[in-house]
């Protein structure tokens, strides 16, 4: 509950400086946002072709905080997705969407034309707890703040117009942490899990934090491709001096928003994620059973037909 508090002041502190009458804003800002409400129903009645009933709704929300005066910058950004569909006449339950990130850059110019020394902030983590569906039961493998992610550096931005910015830090540090017990003791999200003596009893808890230290690449592209359609795409890399530098954790989002008329938009979103520090269970040897751990690419794809409010 505290955590969940936490996670709405912080959305509706942003929202309320997002709010403000534009009169009260000084030309020096730039604001703006996206709201998106989703929903389907697919309901079946003896149908011979198989398949369950289902209820799925999205709640998309982007927004952005701009300054620029003089020689210098602040950008910030918002971005907060949740979506659940309720499945069969049991009324299964499941996560289909479920992400917060909040971004901010203060800079400053350089001598060099369009690029700025520049401060980077990022937190990222989501609103609820995650289960593996495939399972049964299907056991948690995340919770809100389990895993957060805080990655901050000092490096430069280089900005040759409002749709483009690269941002290169040769230092940067990324925090990792598991706020649930359970998740720590098992070592999720590359934390140190928890020892064991032979008896199975528990000697240390699993760490539920963890430091990282190394290079780090943050590219953002936003356009409007044609009338009524704009795409917003960011990706960023991040490479741990500390442990297998070779190995460049990758997250890249990318959001295509269509609008239709005044109210109706349709939107498509991608999420491609590898962390070396996250493990699935892998099959080895391909004889069907699985036998190992491993790191492997997640991606996520979400199509959505609904109602659309630009801020």
């Amino acid at each position: 509950m505290k955590r969940a508090i936490t996670l709405m002041i912080v959305l509706c502190l942003f929202l309320g400086a997002n709010a403000q009458d534009s009169t009260a804003i000084p030309e020096t800002w730039k604001k703006g946002g996206l709201l998106g409400l989703n929903f389907s129903q697919t309901y079946l009645d003896n149908w011979q072709g198989g398949g369950q009933s289902a209820i799925n709704g999205t709640v998309l929300f982007n927004a952005f905080a701009n300054y620029k005066k003089d020689k210098w910058t602040w950008d910030n950004s918002l971005d907060a997705a949740y979506g659940i569909s309720r499945i069969g006449e049991k009324g299964q339950v499941q996560k289909t969407d479920d992400r917060i990130e909040i971004n901010s850059k203060l800079g400053h110019t350089t001598p060099v034309a369009k690029t700025f020394w520049t401060a980077m902030f990022t937190f990222r983590t989501q609103w609820d707890a995650g289960y593996d569906y495939a399972a049964s039961p299907s056991p948690l493998i995340s919770d809100p703040f389990a895993p957060a992610y805080v990655i901050a550096g000092l490096g430069i931005d280089y900005k040759p117009s409002e749709q483009f910015s690269a941002y290169i830090s040769p230092v940067t540090s990324k925090t990792t942490m598991v706020d649930n017990q359970r998740l720590a003791d098992a070592g999720a999200f590359g934390v140190v899990e928890a020892t064991y003596n032979d008896m199975g009893m528990k000697l240390t808890d699993g760490e539920t934090i963890r430091y990282e230290v190394g290079g780090f690449l943050k590219l953002q592209y936003t356009a409007q491709v044609v009338e009524n359609v704009k795409l917003s795409t960011r990706i960023d890399l991040f490479s741990n001096y500390l442990n297998n530098p070779q190995n460049i954790d990758i997250n890249w989002e990318t959001l295509l928003a269509m609008k239709i008329n005044s109210w109706l938009s349709t939107s498509i979103t991608t999420h491609l994620v590898y962390d070396d520090d996250i493990t699935f269970a892998v099959d080895r040897d391909g004889d069907g059973s699985d036998d190992g751990r491993g790191p492997r690419t997640q991606f996520k794809e979400v199509f959505a037909l609904g109602l659309q409010f630009q801020l």
